[in-house]
């Protein structure tokens, strides 16, 4: 589906143009073309390839979708692939926006996502002195805002973390604990396929051999890659975290496991001196003075309760009861 199709001179906005104008503007040395479509049929693609000329092996991966980020040259044109994540309920989504990039053209597929860039049109538009180094811009316009959306998730995963690390030492929550901090490595698992891909395509925009499109723009580009790095170095430690958690989370277990042990042991070993004594009783051998004894039951018992009291009291202030 088509959003928008808009020609830009000299940084400013020309007008909305229809496709079938497409290349009375693009074949203009100060003119570039900024296309936007959602969720792109194969035909639109096929018909968008014609329109700008794209390198057949990136509209391949455009159609196949489901690709890692990255950022790759074809010629003077550069194909970039970026995650958009968005909270679902408890879950993380994981949709994606395809950016075809040439002199004076600029293309964004936004697939499986109800993310919108109209902020993104916005900004660029204020800013006509920017707009004016043309599709190079509006790459990194585009990328800065996929990244700023990366922010809030992160905190959120931070903030949720912090929430199952308060309930580890708390009694009889051990397993869903684990199960939390399970579904929370997974959702960080995540975050961290976005932007470690992002963070080393997009070092490649600024440093070394820059791509003809970003001419102008590489401290932008530097300046989203700063903000990657500082993301990828949080998700590092929130896994970090994550991994300490578990382990304290076991050992907790373990720990009640071996406390419910204890106080079985203690039990059984006070029924047992309590068994032993009534068995050794109840044999009725023919020369047991006791059981001839006019005190001999209730001796009986008084002893049995007197070892029983002291093996309780002594297995209490040792902490197995």
């Amino acid at each position: 589906m088509l959003i928008n199709c808009i020609a830009y001179q000299d940084g400013r906005k020309l007008a909305d143009i229809p496709i079938s104008e497409i290349n009375s503007f693009v074949n203009r040395p100060d003119c570039f073309v900024w296309v936007a479509m959602k969720d792109a049929t194969d035909e639109e693609l096929t018909h968008m390839q014609n329109q700008f000329a794209l390198h057949e092996l990136a509209v391949e991966d455009a159609h196949v979708g489901h690709q890692r980020p990255k950022v790759e040259e074809y010629g003077d044109s550069i194909f970039a692939v970026l995650h958009l994540i968005e909270k679902v309920e408890t879950e993380l989504h994981v949709g994606e926006i395809d950016v075809f990039a040439g002199r004076n053209y600029i293309l964004s597929v936004r697939n499986r996502s109800m993310h919108n860039f109209v902020g993104v049109r916005d900004r660029c538009e204020r800013e006509p002195e920017l707009l004016k180094y043309g599709s190079g811009f509006v790459l990194y316009a585009l990328i800065d805002a996929v990244v700023d959306r990366y922010f809030p998730i992160v905190d959120m995963l931070e903030s949720e973390l912090e929430e199952i690390e308060e309930l580890i030492f708390s009694r009889n929550s051990a397993r869903s604990n684990t199960e939390r901090l399970y579904g929370l490595k997974r959702k960080v698992m995540v975050m961290k396929h976005a932007v470690l891909p992002l963070m080393e395509a997009v070092g490649k925009l600024y440093a070394g051999r820059v791509p003809a499109v970003c001419y102008g723009t590489q401290e932008y580009f530097r300046d989203v890659y700063d903000h990657l790095v500082r993301m990828n170095t949080n998700i590092d430690t929130i896994r970090e975290t994550i991994t300490t958690a578990i382990q304290v989370n076991l050992s907790m277990v373990a720990i009640e496991d071996n406390e419910v042990t204890k106080r079985l042991a203690a039990w059984a070993g006070i029924f047992a001196a309590a068994t032993t004594m009534a068995g050794i009783w109840g044999m009725n051998f023919k020369n047991m003075p006791e059981l001839d004894w006019e005190f001999g039951y209730p001796f009986a018992i008084v002893v049995i309760i007197l070892v029983c009291v002291a093996l309780y009291m002594r297995f209490k202030k040792a902490g197995w009861l």
